[in-house]
């Protein structure tokens, strides 16, 4: 069972910022904007909220801090609304193409944060103190089965990405906006003839996808490492291949982040799972596992998944 738990408990760190992601590339996707930038805006984000809890955490070890953590997320967030907003200009207001941009993006955004940080602390990386881990929750983290994989050793992260998902899944289904949203995603002139604003709409969604695009950049490096060096190790991209294997549903998006956590949980873990390493496989096979997944899967998923019709199309309020 002590295995069982591990692999639970490792998978959730992988899980969580690709479900975050994910879901904020489908609002913007559902709205009708192409959102490739999601890796270089996780990087932002990730670079801006680790510089703040590096400048900003007690450098007590025994200090636990979960105050700087969420400030550091809507750090994180803020500079994600920024990279998205410079998205949203070039793809709405500009009309140019939604690839480039978001192609833009994601070259930028590693080349500036190591710039900054070799400026700023004359080294590539971004060190930081991670004093954020939960060993146990109280009460909860002694209930059987559910308390080791959930409520111990376990960051607050894990709980504010679960709380997104139901949030996102009640935005998009059960609200106005949410309507609106799809049918601007859909077909965005007959949003307008009955009064919606599509530019306003395709904009909140940009919006909203960088916030939780910075915030999961963040998310994913606070479990795994203690400094940040410019890369989320292509998170991106793979939020992407959750965002379309789940078919731009919320559900089918956390049902793809978890089996996609798995597969991480064995590239980076297998040394901690005794039956994989007596396999004697070369480590490099395990590293590719995740990547060679999201090929298979999405060439065989990709014909049956439907993406939003007007998704990467410019909105022509003349066309009909």
């Amino acid at each position: 069972m002590n295995m069982f738990y591990f692999i639970m408990q490792s998978s959730m760190f992988f899980m969580i910022p690709l479900l975050i992601v994910a879901l904020g590339g489908m609002f913007s996707e559902r709205s009708g904007i192409v959102n490739i930038a999601l890796e270089g805006k996780m990087v932002m984000g990730a670079f801006t909220g680790i510089l703040f809890i590096m400048t900003f955490q007690n450098p007590d070890p025994a200090v636990t801090d979960q105050g700087i953590l969420l400030l550091g997320l809507l750090v994180a967030m803020l500079t994600g609304i920024v990279m998205a907003f410079l998205h949203a200009f070039a793809s709405i207001n500009l009309n140019a193409n939604q690839i480039i941009s978001g192609t833009a993006i994601n070259l930028f955004a590693p080349a500036f944060a190591v710039y900054v940080a070799i400026f700023y602390l004359h080294e590539q990386h971004v060190p930081f103190l991670n004093q954020f881990r939960i060993s146990s929750v109280p009460l909860l983290g002694s209930i059987p089965i559910l308390g080791p994989i959930f409520f111990q050793n376990t960051y607050i992260t894990t709980y504010l990405g679960f709380l997104i998902f139901g949030i996102s899944a009640f935005v998009l289904y059960k609200t106005k906006f949410g309507l609106r949203l799809r049918a601007c995603g859909e077909h965005p002139q007959a949003a307008d003839s009955v009064g919606v604003n599509v530019v306003k709409i395709r904009y909140a969604g940009v919006l909203i996808s960088g916030a939780l695009a910075g915030m999961g950049g963040l998310i994913w490096i606070i479990p795994i490492s203690t400094r940040f060096g410019g890369s989320v190790a292509g998170y991106g991209f793979l939020a992407l291949a959750v965002l379309i294997f789940g078919a731009w549903r919320p559900k089918r998006i956390l049902f793809a982040a978890f089996f996609f956590g798995i597969l991480q949980t064995i590239a980076n873990s297998f040394t901690g799972i005794p039956f994989l390493l007596n396999l004697g496989i070369p480590a490099a096979f395990y590293n590719i596992v995740p990547y060679v997944a999201t090929l298979v899967l999405l060439a065989f998923t990709s014909k049956n998944t439907q993406a939003p019709r007007a998704s990467g199309q410019p909105y022509d309020k003349g066309k009909r």
